[in-house]
């Protein structure tokens, strides 16, 4: 983040600070200590293009061609009629002492810019913008930043900037699309000291960053100032004082402007060759984290490079000071206002463009932040939640580095949290003092303030009033626009896929199994529930296809049945179910059946079992099946998708393991209530990702069930069989998305209704051999 704004220049030459009389006991009027006169602004987008000053403070003023005259001429020896002489010289027009008098009393010593009459230095207020770097700490001061800097001045030339730029495409094209990122990330997760490294690297690159704004600034022939450290709402932040730039071009403040975006490149570009001899793929993340600094510095929104870059294309300094005259500047009652014109065509439209854009966009976010607040304060719980339990975990364990990356990760999610709370602080007290001031003496206008935030206050309470609305983002969720919105703003009417419905069952569990599972502690459990043809007491459809039904599903096997026979309508059926199996067979099936006789009609079914087999088991013969038939079909649609996944474990799993499964299981759950709009093949690539993460579960904990003494008798051998898949389509047509009315009656229960899992068997010998794992793959004709 650089600055233009608010830090000063120390060894800005200063005028004279000293009242003089002169003869006659005539007190001259002098500039205040420390103000620097910038000249005009440069490629203005002003039809007259105003001057810059700037104060002691560092706080930079735009004054009319007049004002900037007369301040120019205050020198501490000319009087008024002197200073009225010289200015109105330079203004093309006569002015008399008293014009000049009543400029300075009455509009340049407001301003902080001139002495008071008594001859004391004035007292300023200084621009407090909501969004302001605050808690400055300088780190250099701008002589030492002149010479820090200047040595890097010579990377912003052509001949070396433009291999950089292109070296920097050719990275990142090979890091994105050719060699990605899966594997650096698993390495620095893998390796605590790895991660701090590039958390390190990406630390420093934002005060390199500040580097590349300073030397652009000295490329271009001006004098960067101070350079430091501060707060951005709550985010720790570099800034460089580059207030200096407006004294060159347009294209000068442009090259400043991108010199930080220039550095991050540079930077990418040196860590590519680190890699290259090296071979460590985390560093691949430093360039990664780059690219994200240079996408958040570039939209015009908050005052990063974007916004300052736009700021200087247009030729107007502070675009956020137009928002208002460029609103009231569309209203046909303003067309012909003076304060309507004060920009030239093009400017006047490219910033009412960005004005148009950035309001809505501003509002639409703040709305959906205090929309989505409840699920993003319930996510951020949990979240932080794990983070540091396993903080405290590696800490007591003494691994320190593991212990810090946890960290990291607990004020990357608290940050977010902090920053709301804030800004919403600060957005409210700034809006209060504002209404009260604005409504002193004005019993109405405030009555209605009142009223109105009265209004607010409900709003918020019916938005984050708990009604089920704290609860973590799932990963099966979209996260679309119409998701955020409260559901009584979503369509009654139901059409295609529909969310699964939440039930209860009793089980029956050992007096010996400890603490009884809870919604937060839950436990793998088999629920058998009987299937019948008529759920929900709803008459089954007629049969009409030339073939009996299927058999209805045995003990630990999976069955989906969609039927469809009437016209327009979308019927499915899904069943998830994991089944933990021990003995000597295992001869489970999963099967996936959707039939169709209709016209411009849809049957969806869609079976997924997990078969976990603990210790010995001579036949191992699980079935996986789909089938999808139309008959008589028009322009209709059938989807079949069976996905069976089968591993042995030697031994029982350790509870951390089934802990783990656990949890992993009940997001599946999820993902079956929540397949609408999703397409087969979404649906397919999901369930084969839930696969992979069910394997890597049992591969990472299949040391501890080797490092575990077998009750009694030998290891039993492995056998590993891995997942099987099974579709089928039929019809015309293969996405499945929503229906043109509501789903019909199906011939089998949905997810809602199917067991879920069965419980780890208790008498299982652990195993001392690790579990593998070799994936076929047996499609079905």
């Amino acid at each position: 983040m650089r600055d233009r704004r608010d830090a000063p220049d120390d060894d800005a030459a200063a005028p004279p600070t000293t009242l003089l009389e002169r003869p006659g006991g005539d007190v001259v009027p002098a500039r205040a200590t420390g103000v620097q006169l910038l000249g005009e602004l440069k490629g203005s987008g002003y039809r007259q293009p105003p001057a810059l000053v700037r104060r002691a403070d560092g706080q930079t003023l735009q004054l009319t061609p007049l004002l900037y005259f007369v301040l120019e001429a205050i020198d501490g020896v000319r009087n008024h009629d002197e200073i009225a002489a010289c200015a109105g010289e330079r203004f093309g027009k006569s002015l008399t002492g008293r014009d000049a008098f009543t400029l300075i009393d009455e509009k340049l010593r407001p301003l902080g810019v001139v002495r008071l009459a008594d001859g004391s230095e004035p007292t300023v207020t200084k621009a407090n913008p909501l969004l302001a770097l605050r808690f400055r700490v300088v780190v250099t001061d701008p002589s030492m930043t002149r010479r820090i800097t200047a040595p890097f001045a010579w990377l912003l030339h052509p001949v070396f900037a433009l291999p950089v730029a292109v070296a920097f495409v050719l990275v990142c094209k090979w890091v994105l699309f050719d060699r990605g990122l899966g594997f650096a990330a698993h390495q620095a997760f893998a390796n605590p000291a790895l991660l701090l490294t590039v958390f390190a690297i990406t630390v420093v690159s934002a005060g390199f960053h500040e580097f590349g704004h300073a030397a652009a600034a000295r490329y271009g022939g001006a004098t960067p100032g101070a350079m430091g450290a501060g707060l951005y709402v709550v985010w720790p932040a570099f800034y460089t004082d580059v207030t200096d730039s407006y004294r060159l071009g347009r294209g000068g403040r442009i090259r400043t402007d991108l010199g930080g975006l220039y550095f991050n490149a540079l930077l990418s570009v040196a860590v590519f060759g680190v890699w290259w001899l090296t071979g460590w793929d985390a560093l691949l993340l430093v360039i990664a984290t780059q690219l994200i600094q240079m996408v958040r510095q570039l939209p015009p929104l908050l005052r990063f490079d974007g916004y300052h870059l736009l700021a200087d294309i247009t030729g107007v300094p502070d675009l956020f000071h137009r928002i208002k005259p460029t609103l009231t500047g569309l209203l046909p009652t303003h067309w012909g206002r003076p304060e309507s014109k004060v920009l030239k065509p093009w400017a006047k439209a490219v910033v009412t463009l960005w004005v148009v854009l950035v309001v809505p966009l501003m509002a639409l976010t703040v709305l959906l932040t205090v929309i989505s607040l409840p699920r993003i304060l319930a996510s951020s719980a949990v979240s932080i939640s794990d983070h540091w339990q396993q903080m405290t975990h590696a800490f007591s364990d003494g691994d320190v580095l593991a212990g810090l990356a946890k960290l990291l990760a607990v004020i990357a999610v608290g940050l977010p949290l902090l920053g709301i709370a804030v800004m919403v602080g600060r957005s409210v007290n700034r809006l209060t003092r504002k209404v009260w001031r604005s409504t002193e003496g004005r019993p109405g206008r405030r009555g209605m303030a009142a009223l109105t935030a009265a209004a607010v206050l409900a709003a918020l309470t019916y938005a984050w009033w708990p009604h089920g609305n704290y609860r973590a983002i799932q990963p099966y969720e979209r996260g679309t626009l119409t998701d955020a919105l409260p559901a009584a703003f979503h369509s009654a009417t139901p059409s295609g896929l529909q969310e699964g419905r939440q039930s209860s069952a009793q089980t029956i569990w050992p007096a010996d199994a400890g603490p009884l599972p809870t919604a937060d502690e839950p436990a793998l459990a088999l629920v058998l529930v009987p299937r019948t043809d008529a759920p929900n007491g709803k008459p089954a459809p007629t049969w009409v296809f030339p073939f009996n039904r299927p058999a209805p599903p045995g003990a630990g096997d999976n069955q989906t049945l969609a039927v469809n026979t009437k016209d327009g309508t979308t019927v499915y059926d899904v069943a998830f179910a994991m089944v933990w199996a021990h003995g000597n067979s295992v001869l489970n099936k999963n099967e996936a059946y959707a039939f169709a006789s209709c016209t411009r009609c849809t049957a969806v079914a869609v079976s997924f079992q997990v078969i976990l087999i603990v210790g010995q088991a001579n036949v191992i013969v699980p079935q996986n099946i789909s089938a999808a038939v139309n008959y008589n079909c028009i322009q209709c649609v059938t989807a079949a998708l069976a996905v069976q996944l089968v591993v042995t474990l030697p031994g029982a799993p350790s509870a951390a393991e089934a802990k783990e499964l656990a949890a992993l299981w009940q997001t599946i759950q999820e993902f079956s209530k929540h397949l609408v709009g999703l397409s087969f093949a979404e649906i397919h690539d999901r369930l084969v990702q839930f696969e992979k993460q069910i394997l890597d579960i049992i591969e990472k904990h299949a040391p501890e069930r080797t490092a575990t003494t077998p009750a009694s008798g030998s290891v039993p051998s492995e056998t590993a069989v891995g997942p099987a898949e099974s579709a089928g389509l039929g019809g015309s047509e293969a996405p499945i998305g929503p229906a043109s009315s509501a789903p019909e009656d199906v011939g089998a229960p949905t997810a809602a209704d199917t067991p879920a899992a069965s419980a780890p068997p208790e008498e299982t010998a652990p195993a001392t051999e690790p579990v593998s794992v070799a994936p076929s793959v047996a499609p079905t004709p």
